[in-house]
Parts: structure tokens; C-alpha cells; sequence
């Protein structure tokens, strides 16, 4: 049995603030790049650049989320991050894939049906990872919400969130797009604050936990 303190989980000032802004701008910089989506469902350059900036803040916010609560869901924590990191690296290789849709001249479903030769390269880099983001924020609200770091509504347009992100992103709907990143920025918002402020922490100040 392990022992859980507030004091336990304090992570160092600079650090929060990193990993907050972290969470703060992946979904933000999700907005912006979805509005230059292109008619045709590519992504293009210009989206890709906005989708691999926010994976790259998706990735520093949620290495903290995961230390901020790691003393209070520790085996969750050993499991859920390395899943979560990983599908972040899926996000990478969607918005590559968009840039090279653009710079070959290719629309997205040519470039669905060229990976169909390299089944394991394309399951590895984006069939199993791609799914792994969001599976990995519907959690990850689930788990926010029980241990009563963020107000269950928080929690739940997390869920709401991560459920509509895959529905935008598969069929390339811009307006459902539009939907499932404002779902998930709004509750970040108020994640990464906590998270700067040092307050993104369970209720209970002691708890014994396996």
C-alpha cells in the first residue's frame, strides 16, 4: 500500500508552468491549424505545421498531468503514459501524412490506399496510434474526474471530447473538426491553469492507495 500526501505530488513551479502551457496550447494550436484544412479533406502544409506543434505541447502537458497524479493512481500513471505518448506520436504522423498529401499532389484517400502494401508500418504509425490519443484523454477524463482532481463536468467534456475528436478526424469533417477541438480545449483551459497554479490535485489530502 502506498501512502498519498498532497506534498507528495507538488512538482516544481517551473515545471507546472511548462506543462501548463503545454495543455494549454496543444488543443489551442488544434483550433488553428483545423481552419486550414482544405476543401478536399487534405490537411496540407500548413495544418500539418499547427498539428505538429500541438503534439509536441499535447506531449509536455500530459507528462505532467500524469506526474501531478501519479502518487494517488500510480499504476494507472505506469501504464497510461507510455500509451498516451504514443499517441501523441500518431498525431506526428497524421500531420505528416497531411503535408505529403499536399506536396505529392495526392488526396487523402490516394494516400490511405498507397500505405495498403505496408500493413504493419501503417497499424504501427497510425491505425494503432492514432487511436491511442484520444482513448488515452477519455480516460484520462474518467480518472481526472474519480479521484476528484477536476469537477466531474471538466471530466466529462474531456470524454465528450476524445469521443468527438475521432469522428472529425477519420472522415475529415471540418465543422465536426471544429466541434471535437473545442470540446477538448475548453476543459484544458481549465486544466492547465490548475496546473500552473499548482492546484491540479485530488481533494483528499491523505489516502491509501495500491
Amino acid at each position: 500500500m502506498t501512502t498519498y500526501s498532497q506534498e507528495a505530488q507538488e512538482l516544481p513551479r517551473s515545471y507546472r508552468r511548462s506543462a501548463g502551457v503545454g495543455l494549454l496550447l496543444g488543443p489551442a494550436l488544434s483550433v488553428v491549424g483545423t481552419f486550414y484544412w482544405q476543401d478536399d479533406g487534405v490537411q496540407g502544409v500548413d495544418a500539418a505545421v499547427f498539428n505538429v506543434l500541438s503534439s509536441l505541447a499535447w506531449l509536455v502537458g500530459l507528462v505532467g498531468v500524469f506526474r501531478a497524479i501519479e502518487p494517488r493512481t500510480p499504476r494507472y500513471a505506469a501504464i497510461a503514459l507510455p500509451l498516451a505518448c504514443y499517441g501523441v506520436l500518431g498525431g506526428v504522423a497524421f500531420g505528416m501524412q497531411g503535408m505529403h498529401e499536399e506536396l505529392f499532389g495526392v488526396s487523402h484517400g490516394d494516400a490511405v490506399r498507397l500505405l495498403e502494401p505496408y500493413p504493419v508500418a501503417a497499424s504501427l504509425l497510425f491505425w494503432i496510434a492514432g487511436p491511442l490519443f484520444p482513448t488515452s484523454l477519455f480516460f484520462l477524463g474518467l480518472v481526472l474526474a474519480r479521484i476528484r482532481a477536476v469537477p466531474v463536468a471538466i471530466g466529462g467534456l474531456i470524454c465528450l471530447g476524445a469521443v468527438v475528436f475521432p469522428l472529425s478526424r477519420i472522415p475529415r469533417e471540418v465543422l465536426v473538426a471544429h466541434a471535437a477541438d473545442l470540446l477538448l480545449l475548453l476543459p484544458f483551459l481549465y486544466v492547465g491553469i490548475q496546473m500552473i497554479a499548482g492546484r491540479l490535485h485530488p481533494r483528499a489530502t491523505t489516502r491509501s492507495v495500491p
